[in-house]
């Protein structure tokens, strides 16, 4: 267990590495942010001072190895914009976002797992082909263009919902059920798929033919089994909280991390968007690393294939 793990903690790192490095580079080649900051009708002389003050007038490798030692040191830089350091101000803006995501999440697993595991249970019944038509609906239709109609009929035409902001609990339902729908979706479909290819296994029909009640077949043999490939969607899932955040956040002017992002890349503000980027990575990272914990202690056969492999 310990060969298995260390395993994953250094793909991880690995994983975060490369990540930090292509958004450097791309955020490098992207545009100057001092053109943007200062604006291209400002003084060359004043350009060139904001250039050397941040470091910018250096090659790209020397602000590289600057960047992943301040990294090292737990220095993330300070905003272009304000001064500010990008952690601070990356950090304010978490409490927003997670009021959004975690009962986004709860959403997700309240509704697609149970309408999943209900949709397989009674294939081809008409339940199951709502289940399968609202789940292909709701997967397929943009998170933009969704919360664009849920603002169209319950702020426009009903009245009943805020349309954007942060003022009252009223105001995050929209964005919530924005950001839920759309992973219930994904989740009713990988646990019908995971389901249907369990209860196809010739040891469920071993089980039943020995008169093993339907219930004890389901809850003992089926659902452990089909919650394996159910775990890898819901850790991608735990993984891209912030990241999937930024659409929403932005059609319903939420003042999460996801806005931020929005607003620091637009304005080329480096560090900001680096430590975005890092906290994005390291969440996914640490997410799919739990998923391979849960791997070893659902199917310890995945735990001894790594080992195998490892001798």
């Amino acid at each position: 267990m310990l060969r298995f793990l260390l395993i994953r903690l250094c793909r991880a790192a690995l994983t975060v590495a490369l990540v930090v490095t292509f958004a450097f580079v791309v955020l490098r080649m992207s545009g100057d942010p001092a053109l943007i900051i200062m604006s291209v009708d400002a003084p060359p002389e004043a350009i060139a001072a904001f250039r050397k003050a941040w470091g910018l007038d250096d090659p790209i490798w020397l602000q590289y190895l600057r960047y992943f030692s301040a990294i090292g040191q737990g220095e993330l830089g300070q905003s272009m914009r304000d001064g500010r350091p990008a952690m601070q101000l990356v950090l304010e803006r978490i409490p927003a976002t997670l009021a959004l995501t975690l009962p986004a999440l709860a959403l997700k697993l309240g509704i697609g797992i149970p309408a999943g595991i209900y949709a397989a249970l009674h294939r081809d019944s008409l339940m199951d082909r709502i289940v399968m038509v609202t789940a292909v609906a709701g997967f397929t239709v943009p998170s933009f263009v969704l919360g664009l109609v849920l603002v169209l009929v319950f702020s426009v035409q009903l009245g009943w919902l805020p349309s954007g902001g942060q003022e009252s609990w009223r105001h995050a339902i929209l964005p919530v059920l924005t950001l839920g729908i759309g992973g219930a979706a994904v989740l009713a479909r990988f646990t019908r798929s995971a389901m249907l290819e369990v209860l196809g296994q010739s040891y469920i029909r071993t089980a039943s033919a020995k008169g093993v009640p339907w219930s004890r077949v389901v809850r003992g043999h089926a659902l452990p089994n089909a919650a394996v490939p159910t775990v890898t969607v819901v850790g991608f899932m735990v993984g891209s909280l912030i990241a999937g955040a930024v659409v929403v956040e932005s059609v319903f002017s939420w003042p999460g991390v996801g806005r931020l992002l929005v607003v620091a890349v637009a304005n080329r503000d480096l560090a900001v968007v680096q430590c975005i980027l890092l906290l994005v990575a390291m969440t996914m990272v640490s997410a799919n690393l739990i998923v391979d914990l849960l791997y070893g202690l659902l199917d310890p056969r995945l735990r001894s294939g790594a080992k195998a492999g490892a001798h």
